[in-house]
């Protein structure tokens, strides 16, 4: 039943476009006037205050408000699949803005390695009552956009949810980064992935206190770390580090999944190693053992940010 929920979910959206997502106008995905309110500012830097302990840089296209508060909540809560390409392409926008602060995007060498684009996972039972994921679906096309003007971009699903969390309606900052604290992990294998990557972008829809993407990017952190410190410890305990489980039984979810494919959202974990010219993804380029760098690798970007979090900034 679930699944031809989202196939009707999918096919409405997608070829029955009734209103614009962001002010009703009808016959269209997105008017003029909302098009312009998701892409017609420059991403920026944005910080939530007060900022939680952890937050990397994030960047957002748009203001939170109006249109585009509108745009982001019928994609999410009404199914409207349709705005998915323009907000993939707004988010895109804002990964080029943190690469470039980096160095990595306009001007700069491309990178050699992939670009891994990690979206924040929702909860299980908000997926379910959805019938989609809106962060990784965004995700996906954001990655086709960019791939369009040479980045090796690459959507790599690897949090996990380790448990149950509060819905977070009504918590202040602190109280939903209590609510977060240590609430996802790397899926087994993961690690080496991000590793291996030029540059690893958290990824959502909104960001409001950072409470999501800083636990996320704890959890990636933490990911690092534990690789780093088992390629140290030798072969052996990298084979046995990646085999570990997260949240599930061992071997279950032995790679994280990678995907190059907007088209596709995917919900299980894929092998890295699946043949390229087919319907799953492409590998990730491996370096060799003992070359990761250092968290400074990691950012982030959204689609939207409360107005008052780009105030912060002017100066």
């Amino acid at each position: 039943m679930e699944s031809v929920r989202r196939w009707w979910q999918d096919l409405s959206g997608l070829i029955l476009p009734a209103e614009c997502g962001g002010c009703g106008t009808a016959r269209t995905v997105l008017c003029h006037r909302c098009r312009a309110a998701l892409h017609g500012t420059v991403p920026r830097r944005v910080r939530p205050d007060p900022e939680p302990p952890g937050l990397p840089a994030v960047h957002a296209a748009a203001r939170y408000a109006d249109e585009v508060r509108a745009v982001l909540l019928a994609h999410k809560e009404r199914g409207a699949l349709a705005l998915t390409r323009p907000l993939g392409t707004a988010l895109a926008g804002a990964v080029r803005a943190g690469l470039g602060e980096a160095g990595e995007g306009e001007g700069a060498p491309p990178p050699s390695r992939a670009v891994l684009l990690v979206p924040v996972p929702s909860a299980r039972r908000a997926t379910r009552s959805r019938g989609h994921d809106p962060a990784r679906r965004i995700a996906l096309a954001a990655a086709a956009e960019l791939r369009a003007t040479g980045l090796p971009v690459r959507v790599a699903a690897v949090l996990r949810q380790r448990r149950v969390v509060a819905d977070q309606t009504g918590l202040n900052s602190r109280q939903r980064s209590d609510n977060l604290r240590g609430a996802l992990a790397v899926a087994a294998g993961g690690a080496r992935l991000l590793c291996d990557a030029d540059a690893v972008v958290l990824v959502d829809d909104l960001v409001t206190t950072g409470a999501s993407l800083a636990e996320a990017a704890r959890a990636v952190r933490a990911a690092l770390e534990t690789h780093r410190a088992a390629e140290a410890a030798g072969p052996a305990a990298v084979d046995t580090h990646r085999a570990g489980p997260v949240g599930r039984a061992a071997g279950e979810e032995g790679v994280a999944a990678v995907y190059d494919s907007a088209a596709r959202e995917g919900s299980g974990v894929r092998p890295s190693e699946a043949r390229e010219g087919g319907t799953d993804p492409a590998p990730v380029p491996v370096r060799t053992p003992g070359a990761a760098r250092s968290a400074d690798l990691l950012r982030a970007a959204v689609v939207a940010a409360p107005p008052d979090a780009f105030e912060m900034n002017r100066n």
